[in-house]
């Protein structure tokens, strides 16, 4: 009997996966992992099948499969029909539904083992022409089994002595072409301009250990020229050294690099490396804070349709950022690129909602999200980038807050006064923000500033590229 009915084992898909009207799993943060999915049906396949459909997307991400099989002594079929998971809260007009699994369906603390399901196949069904994982929702035990951030905000806050406010950083620009020793300039640059209020700066996401820059070399310099600078000014800086490689020993050797020149960050493209590789890194390295660079996320979390924030189409097979954001923190990076207001990253105004979860004690629910109790966990800094510069800075801190990273590339490299000039517009425009104050008034007021000549350069939005 499912859910006080007869079960129909004919029907392998339908029968047990979808739970009756109304239903809600009890007690969801103990017992249930639950995912939030968006669908287009396959041309041919009618509205009238949508909940054929959905019972499918249970039973392929959970115990079934498409045809009867063999049921007998040793089959199995009990326990997969007892593990299986169930679909709710069905909403066939916007083609959305919930999914509910209980946790113990799913090793817990193996991320890569849980995603293999939830998400794994689903995707794949000739039934869908699209699909997007909106948010998936984590009970107490799977957050508790997650490392989670070493240092966290306050952690990496209390490290640069910095007690409110945004960080300031600069990836080096164009992405690769700098030589070690000219990479190691820049910081010198960035570290000292406007009076040495400039915190970070960090390599792209491409600018490994090419014959022109090798990592070797380029850690040793940068780090030599933070630590002079620190020993003189007494403030303390940060270079977010990229580890990223196919080999995780050799990330690891990289990591031990940067510990050896008393660095205190490591950067890691985070997706192209995958998950198992982001935990590895947090669990041998505990004295380095994590920067998660999301390069090639946009391949999977970027939906072309008009749909997602106005229920209307989709037409592509993906998962929003919010998910990764809080694959990221679960695995225990420190920072993690998540967009900015109408950036050339931003998907449907998510830089908000991964903010949230990246940053709440307990995610809001909201009709795009399921929300997220962290039960501790510590919160994650949001990486403000992609298109910023010192005039976008005012709506950026006003939306996303002060715990945030704001990382200018472009927009201090490109200033026409020349790098220092971007570096103090930069500043500046922070401090009017944390200040409340109206930029275009102080610029109207400072004509000859770094951060009005910045602003007749490019304006007031961010650049959308």
């Amino acid at each position: 009997m499912i859910f006080g009915k007869k079960e129909d084992k004919s029907d392998p898909y339908h029968s047990g996966y979808i739970a009756p009207k109304g239903w809600k799993p009890k007690n969801p943060d103990e017992d249930y992992i639950i995912s939030l999915l968006d669908i287009e049906l396959t041309d041919g396949i009618a509205m009238d099948q949508f909940e054929t459909v959905v019972a499918a997307c249970a039973a392929e991400s959970s115990t079934g499969t498409w045809t009867k099989v063999y049921d007998g002594k040793d089959s199995g079929v009990k326990m997969a029909r007892k593990m299986r998971a169930v679909a709710f809260d069905l909403d066939p007009q916007n083609k959305t539904f919930k999914i509910a699994y209980k946790k113990e369906l799913f090793e817990t603390g193996n991320l890569s083992g849980l995603l293999a399901g939830v998400v794994g196949n689903v995707g794949g069904m000739g039934m869908l022409k699209a699909f997007r994982c909106l948010d998936i929702r984590f009970p107490r035990e799977w957050v508790e089994s997650m490392p989670g951030p070493a240092f966290g905000v306050d952690g990496i806050r209390e490290q640069l002595e910095i007690p409110k406010g945004p960080i300031l950083c600069t990836v080096a620009k164009p992405k690769v072409g700098r030589t070690a020793k000219e990479h190691a300039n820049l910081a010198k640059i960035l570290f000292t301009a406007a009076n040495g209020e400039y915190q970070g700066i960090k390599d792209d996401e491409n600018l490994t250990s090419l014959f022109f820059n090798k990592f070797e070399d380029r850690v040793k310099l940068v780090h030599k020229v933070r630590r002079d600078i620190e020993e003189r000014t007494g403030r303390k800086k940060f270079y977010l050294c990229n580890v990223t490689h196919s080999n995780i020993d050799t990330m690891l050797e990289r990591a031990d690099m940067i510990k050896a020149e008393g660095g205190r960050w490591m950067m890691l493209d985070v997706v192209v490396t995958g998950f198992s590789a982001v935990h590895t890194m947090r669990l041998k390295n505990p004295g380095l804070a994590i920067h998660a660079h999301r390069a090639m996320h946009s391949l999977f979390s970027r939906e072309s349709g008009p749909g997602v924030h106005d229920r209307s189409e989709i037409k592509d097979f993906s998962m929003s950022m919010i998910v990764v954001a809080k694959l990221m923190r679960l695995l225990g990076v420190d920072s993690l690129h998540g967009g900015a207001p109408k950036t050339k990253m931003e998907n449907y105004g998510e830089s908000k909602f991964v903010k949230d979860v990246l940053q709440a004690d307990i995610t809001p629910f909201s009709s795009m999200t399921l929300g997220q109790n962290w039960f501790g966990m510590k919160p994650v800094w949001h990486v403000a980038s992609g298109g910023l510069h010192p005039g976008s800075l005012e709506e950026v801190i006003k939306q996303l807050g002060e715990d945030i990273m704001i990382q200018c590339g472009g927009g201090v490299l490109g200033h026409p006064w020349g790098i220092e000039a971007g570096v103090e517009a930069v500043v500046q425009a922070r401090d009017l923000s944390m200040n409340r104050m109206d930029m275009k008034d102080w610029i109207v007021a400072n004509p000859d500033s770094a951060l009005a000549k910045a602003a007749r350069h490019w304006g007031f939005g961010p650049k959308v590229v």
